[in-house]
């Protein structure tokens, strides 16, 4: 539809249109799949042709004293499928009236057409004044770029626009950056997120126009930092890349958009012949990172170069504080000395980086490039001085992970470590993880730092720390890998042969606590006896896995370790430490006299009383041992938000004895009372358990699971008896729920371990299957599992054309 204004017909853009979805169109006879670059230069010629034809033909000629300047996409020659068109148009000393009609005949076509418009009709120095005023305003017009009309009076926009922003950037800095902050705050940053911003957050398109704001106030270079010979590529190649995906982004979407959705990452991995999901996860990761390490010094680096003005101007020249051999601290980095020779010291780079992790001083951008192409490799073994130096480094807590990133990211630790290539922006393959794989490990490495005073060896454990995930990214099992791996490390880092046997031990048993902990029954003297002689009885090994196993799981996700966790882990500890000692094993407490006498005398009973930590309570239940009971009990507790963490079944003659270690969800708990109330009137049918939690849960939202299922059997050593564990997403009255479906199979519950980790849960149940135990039965158990538990949301159906298609 045309729309008229003064009289005036105006022409529409469909055929700008129909060029677009014709590039766009890969399914055609005629034209084959353009790859993103190829797009984005197709499209900016496609824009460009239709605006300069319709500026010939609205009188936007070069004596005409209007001109159209493109900002954004367009401006950059960065134009993506369904980006806006940002356009300004320019006059100087032309008749209102023409330029309105102008603009009109301009604007309304793109408008009739549907194409995103953001527009202004502007003099120069209207337009000086809007940049002087508004940051956004001025940050989009460095990127101005002449189309058609007037160029005389473009460039005098181009170059007013890019002037001001030089003379007056020494007053703008502070906002710049303070924009930048708040801008990382609410989008969060590439390479951690599940559904990354891929325009707005850390390590995005946006900070590659700062850099390059920065640049045009000749603060620094374009490229600071990070050539072509780095891991990734480096910046040019990094900035590629994040085009690249937001443009197929957009082709797969069917419209703007800047977030990567989970759902569209295996589509456009396979259509940048990347891979499936999880590799355009790590290479999303890798141009992040990079972007981002390039944005801090680029930061810096322009924080330093501003120029000075008033008293500013006598300041003294900065003073070089030494730090350690060869290595000073200059106007707030580290850097090297003026006699350092890194051609002939190879241990050059562990000491500056080790100086920056312990001071909190960035290392210079040039310091890192230099030692890049001057210092030699460490001979093998390494020098005691180096290793020392690396101890050093791991041991500075936090400060180790950007001294650890900027030279990963300037190639200098991979030549220190090139196991370290593998793990390197790998990306989680499960929920519970925050992090990729190599930044598991530093923060792993951070969190040790702080439980060093608790082993007798905390060089090992620094070292355990960082490798006991380099095993991941290879065939195998990552632990044995990572074993082999961490041998040919300490022997390469000069370890004793003894220090050498003990870090591989730590890699291939790191998961020994916490998974022996968490499933299975701590009471069985085989459980404890299996961990002592995995371990050949050595109490220096047991301590450094507990240590590592608290920093392991705090730098895994929220969630992961609380106080249940680090109890269980704590007491199997204990009962292997008397093991060792020679001593023997705690036995259960027998039942108290009051709950026997309780259970014999029959009925309901419920008592509440505090736990082992602030924050539990333990909940014996005594009741008619009937099938169901346990799903019952369950459920009352989930009814009155309990979070049940463990629980532990016993009889005494025709009653149950069933206790349970819970957490209130908020609050205090209930009175054990009212606990008993609700538990008689479940018993006996007044109050039907499942049905509320079904109601509960309608009310609540995300109720499908991001992870499918999945269920593992172990055995107990026990003949009859098997462990069957459950790894889930938490959902009201699990246990309730699992319980029911044990019992509708008939299969008893002899004790179960519960534990929850943020949205996710690892339960361990025994059951007892005597002489029934069959692959048929397992089946049969796993099914009824399995429908109880969430599952991931069912993939939408087919559209007519896709079923056609």
């Amino acid at each position: 539809m045309a729309h008229q204004n003064g009289g005036i017909q105006h022409n529409g853009a469909a055929d700008l249109v129909r060029a677009r979805a014709q590039l766009l169109d890969s399914a055609g006879a005629r034209t084959s799949r353009l790859d993103p670059q190829a797009l984005r230069a197709a499209l900016v010629d496609l824009f460009e042709l239709w605006l300069t034809n319709k500026g010939n033909e609205l009188g936007i000629t070069a004596d005409s004293g209007l001109a159209i300047v493109a900002v954004g996409g367009l401006g950059r020659r960065e134009m993506l499928p369904y980006s806006d068109l940002d356009l300004v148009l320019l006059h100087d000393e032309v008749d209102p009236a023409v330029v309105a009609e102008v603009a009109d005949q301009l604007w309304y076509p793109l408008w009739d057409a549907h194409i995103k418009l953001d527009h202004s009709v502007r003099t120069v120095p209207q337009a000086l004044r809007v940049a002087a005023e508004d940051m956004i305003a001025a940050l989009g017009l460095l990127e101005a770029r002449h189309i058609v009309g007037d160029e005389d009076l473009s460039n005098l926009l181009i170059g007013g626009v890019r002037r001001e922003w030089r003379t007056g950037i020494r007053s703008r800095f502070d906002d710049l950056i303070a924009q930048t902050t708040t801008r990382w705050q609410r989008s969060g940053e590439i390479a951690h997120r599940a559904e990354p911003d891929l325009k707005n957050g850390r390590g995005g398109l946006r900070d590659i126009q700062l850099l390059d704001a920065l640049s045009i106030a000749q603060l620094t270079d374009a490229m600071p930092g990070l050539g072509p010979e780095v891991p990734g590529g480096g910046l040019l190649q990094a900035h590629r890349r994040l085009l690249d995906v937001r443009t197929e982004l957009h082709r797969v979407a069917g419209r703007a958009r800047d977030q990567l959705r989970a759902q569209d990452a295996d589509e456009i991995g396979a259509a940048l012949r990347i891979g499936d999901r999880f590799d355009l996860a790590r290479t999303l990761s890798d141009s992040a990172r990079t972007v981002s390490y390039s944005t801090e010094v680029g930061m810096r680096t322009a924080a330093g170069a501003l120029p000075r003005r008033g008293l500013a101007r006598l300041r003294r020249i900065p003073v070089r504080r030494p730090l350690d051999e060869g290595v000073v601290e200059h106007s707030g980095e580290v850097v090297l000395a003026r006699d350092a020779r890194p051609q002939r010291d190879p241990g050059l780079i562990l000491r500056v980086a080790a100086a920056s992790a312990q001071t909190g001083l960035p290392m210079s951008a040039t310091t890192l490039n230099r030692l890049s192409e001057d210092a030699p490799e460490l001979r093998e073994p390494w020098p005691k001085d180096a290793l020392n130096d690396l101890l050093v480094l791991l041991g500075a807590g936090r400060g180790a992970i950007d001294a650890v990133e900027a030279l990963d990211r300037t190639g200098l630790w991979g030549r220190l470590f090139p196991e370290w290539g593998a793990v390197r922006d790998l990306p989680p393959r499960d929920a519970l993880h925050t992090w990729t794989v190599d930044r598991h490990l530093m923060e792993t490495v951070a969190g040790a730092g702080a439980l060093s005073t608790r082993v007798a060896r905390p060089d090992l454990l620094a070292l355990g720390a960082l490798l006991h995930d380099i095993g991941k990214g290879r065939a195998g099992d990552h632990s044995v890998v990572g074993a082999e791996l961490a041998t040919h490390i300490g022997r390469r880092l000069g370890l004793w042969p003894s220090d050498v046997r003990t870090l591989s031990a730590i890699v291939r048993h790191h998961l020994l606590l916490p998974d022996t902990a968490t499933r299975r029954d701590l009471d069985n003297p085989a459980t404890v006896r299996r961990v002592v002689d995995t371990l050949d009885g050595d109490v220096g090994l047991l301590e450094l896995l507990h240590a590592l196993a608290e920093a392991d799981s705090l730098a895994t996700g929220p969630g992961v370790w609380g106080d249940w966790k680090a109890s269980l882990i704590g007491d199997l500890v204990r009962r292997c430490k008397l093991v060792m000692a020679g001593e023997p094993l705690p036995r259960p407490e027998p039942i108290d006299a009051q709950l026997l006498a309780q259970a014999r005398a029959g009925g309901v009973h419920v008592r509440l009383a505090a736990g082992e930590s602030k924050h539990t309570y333990v909940v014996t239940v005594i009741a008619p041992d009937a099938p169901g009971l346990l799903s019952e009990a369950a459920g009352v507790l989930a009814l009155h938000s309990l979070r049940v963490l463990s629980a532990s079944l016993g009889a005494a003659g025709d009653s149950a004895i069933d206790t349970f270690v819970v957490m209130p969800t908020f609050g205090n708990p209930p009175e054990a009372g009212l606990l008993r109330q609700e538990l008689i009137r479940a018993i006996g049918g007044a109050l039907n358990v499942s049905e509320v939690l079904a109601t509960r849960e309608a009310e609540t939202v995300g109720r499908y699971a991001r992870a499918r299922p999945r269920v593992l059997w172990q055995p107990t050593g026990t003949p009859g008896q098997v462990i069957m564990e459950l790894r889930a997403e938490d959902r009201i009255g699990l246990l309730s729920r699992l319980a029911g479906a044990f019992a509708a199979v008939g299969v008893n519950v002899r004790w179960a371990k519960v534990v929850t980790m943020g949205r996710a849960v690892v339960d361990a149940f025994c059951l007892d299957l005597g002489d029934t135990d069959s692959p048929v039965l397992r089946d049969r158990i796993e099914k009824a599992v399995l429908a109880v538990v969430p599952q991931p949301a069912p993939a939408p159906a087919p559209t007519e054309s896709e079923a056609a298609g």
